[in-house]
């Protein structure tokens, strides 16, 4: 009898690729909050964060029937990556406004300069209280914005996993933050909080 609870996903998706259906019930299990909850926090909308998820994880599915998942990284990044996928085309359907980019004048190539930004898993949110008023001011940034500040600081990713995610450059995904972090300055300081944002 397997023991499903001690594998790590990566071997579970191998297994369910392979026909065991038991081990698709248990990567369900571990990762569909998770995953839920990235969805509802880009999207904002319960019934629009519902279909995606059940889209995403159709696909999810037929990739893995498909023989087009192979044991390359972290499963939940390749859920996130299809999520995120699924987002995208749900957006352009809907013919929305969500996605904002940074203007034709702005050269996104620049964000290398050091004194523009300075990023790193080091460079975390200070204490708990300031995650809450984070947490608050994303509300208003764009889907973009919001969705890139998200996987860094909630998820973890760095700026590369987070480019792969969402099928950009290294450089956009940093103009995101970049643009996100300006946005919410200016609400912080509108309503005199005081944020611990690195630059």
């Amino acid at each position: 009898m397997k023991h499903y609870d001690s594998m790590a996903d990566e071997a579970l998706a191998l297994l369910y690729v392979g026909g065991d259906n038991r081990a698709f019930d248990e990567l369900l299990a571990r990762n569909q909050q998770k995953l839920y909850n990235y969805i509802l926090f880009v999207v904002k909308d319960t019934e629009l964060a519902n279909d995606v998820f059940q889209e995403t994880f159709v696909k999810v599915i037929t990739r893995l029937q498909g023989g087009q998942y192979t044991d390359c990284g972290k499963f939940s990044f390749w859920l996130i990556k299809i999520a995120h996928n699924v987002i995208m085309d749900t957006f352009r359907q809907q013919k929305s406004e969500h996605i904002v980019e940074a203007n034709i004048d702005n050269d996104l190539n620049k964000l290398r300069r050091q004194d523009l930004i300075q990023l790193s898993r080091e460079n975390e949110f200070v204490n708990a209280q300031v995650l809450e008023d984070v947490r608050h001011l994303m509300d208003i940034l764009p889907a973009a914005q919001r969705e890139v500040v998200y996987m860094r600081y909630y998820q973890d990713l760095s700026f590369k996993e987070i480019a792969e995610a969402t099928g950009v450059s290294i450089n956009t995904s940093l103009g995101r933050m970049r643009y996100a972090l300006i946005n919410m300055r200016r609400a912080a300081k509108e309503h005199a909080m005081q944020l611990g944002l690195e630059r």
